[in-house]
């Protein structure tokens, strides 16, 4: 019983990882089209951001 338990907690893990993973690269994808964007549409001679 014991080693199906710890079976089903480390399975648990690991699709939380996964999903957690995927979350970040989807998160990383829209940081660099909102980053493209704002670099091609930046003024001539300035910067797009303001820090």
């Amino acid at each position: 019983m014991v080693p199906l338990l710890v079976f089903l907690l480390l399975v648990a893990v690991l699709l939380g990882a996964g999903a957690a993973v995927h979350l970040l690269w989807w998160i990383a994808v829209i940081a660099l089209v909102v980053w493209l964007a704002g670099f091609l549409a930046r003024p001539s001679g300035g910067r797009w951001y303001r820090w």
